[in-house]
């Protein structure tokens, strides 16, 4: 009886071993996935960063009077070319909708801007920039939520925290930012 007994416990005891390994792994997936989305929402940004120069200018020859504006997006840019973390960039990315936001007013203002090919072509750029970072955005939330839960699951949670695995962050929108921008050119 004695033998039965400690195969059996053996047994259990292979199965929680192997069960652990299995969460263990599967953590390590949704890590990887999660790092994979963030790569996609920096490529997107990297695209918008590149892009902003051409439009700004573009903008600079026709409305100089908004240099505000100009260096606000300038000082986005730097921040966002100098973010390490995604906390960083998703705060330089947020600076940098602010900006343009405001730009996008200002070109309201003027037809003449607007009416200049250069101009249309870039601001066509710059929408599909922005749209495919807000896909791109919405992903990498979608991982995040799966990682995030995943880690506050029990008996995963036990697991996560072994191995010292921290809750991701979110890429939130700003209070400020979803605000509609004013301009007052008086």
């Amino acid at each position: 009886m004695k033998k039965y007994s400690l195969w059996i416990v053996l047994g259990v005891l292979a199965l929680i071993i192997f069960y652990g390994i299995s969460v263990r792994n599967s953590f390590v997936n949704l890590e990887e996935e999660t790092n994979a989305k963030w790569a996609q929402v920096d490529n997107q940004l990297k695209r918008r960063y590149d892009l902003i120069p051409n439009l700004v200018n573009t903008v600079k020859g026709v409305v100089k009077q908004e240099q505000e504006v100009f260096g606000r997006i300038a000082d986005a840019r730097a921040r966002l070319a100098g973010a390490r973390t995604p906390s960083d960039t998703i705060q330089a990315s947020q600076q940098m909708e602010s900006a343009l936001s405001r730009l996008l007013v200002i070109t309201e203002n003027y037809p003449q801007l607007r009416s200049t090919e250069t101009f249309t072509r870039l601001m066509d750029e710059l929408a599909g920039s922005e749209n495919r970072i807000a896909v791109e955005k919405q992903r990498y939330n979608e991982s995040v939520q799966t990682y995030n839960k995943s880690l506050r699951i029990f008996p995963g949670s036990l697991i996560a925290g072994m191995m010292g695995l921290d809750k991701k962050s979110y890429f939130e929108t700003k209070i400020e930012e979803k605000e509609s921008p004013k301009v007052d050119f008086n």
